[in-house]
């Protein structure tokens, strides 16, 4: 039996992209159920986790919610699935560096939500000092794991690493925020990962709309009647 994924809006849910792009690169089969956030429909997320929060991964009568608690589950089910680097060093990085993004960078998240399908650009210094602070610990991991392991990815090879921020890039890339070179090659790879791709293509063609996310930093022409 493949697994079922719970999910919100491609286009809004960061934390939905990252399950759905992990089993995509692990190469598992899944069936998806999108479940739009704010709408009639998301009421149904209580029948799925008690945690009322996406995404959810079902295995038969098994309910694993959290992202990072599917990840451990489905490795345990799949030890071939994407996981960690194979180097020690670059493990405990690595494991370190996802920690902070798991438990981390409210800025972040509050001033540069995830939004794939608009481009609204954003000068870093209009932001608050936490949020650039964030931004420049980001960009510096980043550019220290492609100075260190040479690339493609954060460290080589695919891993967990990176699908912990690919969302992280793809704000960037919505918000236009730029970066040192090294970093802007994680941003660069990440947009031309086919499941990335497929991810925002979908994202286009969403009808929802969540204003509150729509409206942040618009240009000052467009908030003009």
């Amino acid at each position: 039996m493949s697994f079922k994924l719970i999910i919100g809006n491609k286009n809004y849910s960061s934390w939905s992209l990252r399950a759905w792009l992990f089993l995509m690169e692990s190469g598992l089969p899944f069936e998806e159920v999108r479940l739009p956030l704010f709408t009639e429909i998301w009421q149904q997320i209580g029948q799925y986790s008690p945690a009322k929060r996406v995404p959810v991964l079902l295995d038969g009568d098994i309910a694993v919610w959290d992202s990072s608690a599917i990840y451990g589950y489905v490795r345990s089910r799949h030890p071939k699935a994407i996981g960690w680097p194979t180097d020690q060093c670059a493990e405990a990085t690595a494991r370190s560096i996802a920690a902070e993004m798991h438990s981390g960078f409210l800025g972040i998240r509050e001033q540069l939500p995830q939004n794939i399908r608009a481009r609204v650009p954003v000068i870093r210094s209009t932001l608050t000092p936490a949020t650039q602070q964030e931004i420049d610990r980001v960009e510096q991991m980043w550019a220290q794991a492609y100075d260190t392991y040479g690339g493609p990815w954060l460290f080589g090879d695919f891993s967990l690493a990176d699908v912990v921020y690919a969302p992280v890039a793809l704000r960037f890339v919505t918000y236009q925020i730029q970066l040192v070179d090294q970093a802007q090659m994680f941003i660069d790879a990440v947009q031309a990962l086919p499941a990335i791709q497929t991810w925002a293509s979908a994202s286009a063609t969403e009808p929802e709309v969540l204003s509150f996310i729509d409206q942040l930093h618009l240009p000052v022409d467009s908030q003009s009647d």
